[in-house]
């Protein structure tokens, strides 16, 4: 099936790690244009030769999602190297683990500001531009913490659910301007080697020591099909939904978590 993506321009934050990174790759292979928009630069870079050499053209650019000038700022050069912006994936994310009632304010309030926040300020950064084209998509990645809810991930949870709730209200609102928004929920996806993944990633933290093969297999006995996410996984489907062929789907929420969920 041709997608129709070659020299597409796409922003995908967090494309440097884990599903950012899968992401990156998948659209590269489809011949996009690729911004890379992620704090970690190194990675950034790293990722993006990796997808010059899949065939795509990616440009690697600091970004701090949490902070409305660094977002501007990427938005801008953006469109100054390609001309125009397609498709912005909202990849951005993460959390520590932790019981609400232990979890200390400041976390709380990081979580929100990177996992809120964070898409807030990217999709408005990108929406004058996609409504006077008249043209754009936007998947942000979810979770189906922000569906079911999730043990010691409440917070988290919360703005997960926060940006599927939004971005069905924005789907209501931006249609009319030929703008899809939809959300990708994943399940527990851990990365398949340390190279996958930077150094600024949670995966690099106490969330990587926890996960020993022990508890990923235990993991994966909850889901139906019997073993956790692989990066592209996800990535399949944020590229169907960032292509034309899913013209007609807006508004929507999409698990791609083995069935973990099911709604």
């Amino acid at each position: 099936m041709d997608l129709n993506l070659a020299g597409k321009t796409v922003i995908v934050t967090g494309g440097g790690s884990n599903i950012g990174r899968s992401i990156v790759l998948t659209f590269a292979a489809e011949a996009a244009n690729i911004v890379i928009a992620d704090m970690d630069s190194a990675q950034g870079q790293k990722v993006a030769r990796e997808a010059d050499a899949l065939g795509g053209k990616a440009l690697a650019m600091k970004t701090d999602v949490t902070d409305p000038e660094s977002v501007a700022a990427m938005v801008k050069k953006s469109l100054k190297e390609f001309g125009k912006i397609d498709v912005l994936v909202n990849n951005v994310g993460g959390t520590v683990d932790q019981l609400f009632i232990e979890k200390p304010r400041a976390d709380m309030e990081k979580d929100v500001k990177l996992n809120f926040w964070g898409f807030i300020n990217t999709t408005r950064a990108v929406l004058d531009h996609m409504v006077e084209r008249k043209y754009g998509k936007i998947i942000s990645i979810g979770s189906d913490a922000g569906r079911m809810g999730e043990y010691r991930e409440a917070v988290y949870a919360g703005c997960k659910g926060g940006i599927i709730a939004m971005s069905k209200s924005l789907a209501r609102e931006l249609g009319r301007f030929g703008i899809n928004i939809n959300v990708v929920c994943p399940g527990l996806t851990v990365p398949e080697s340390p190279e996958q993944t930077g150094e600024l990633s949670m995966w690099k933290g106490p969330m990587a020591q926890a996960f020993t093969p022990e508890l990923r297999e235990k993991a994966a006995r909850a889901y139906p099909l019997r073993r956790i996410g692989k990066p592209e996984d996800v990535a399949s489907m944020v590229v169907f939904l960032a292509s034309d062929r899913a013209s007609f789907i807006t508004g929507q929420t999409i698990s791609v978590s083995g069935g973990y969920t099911m709604i």
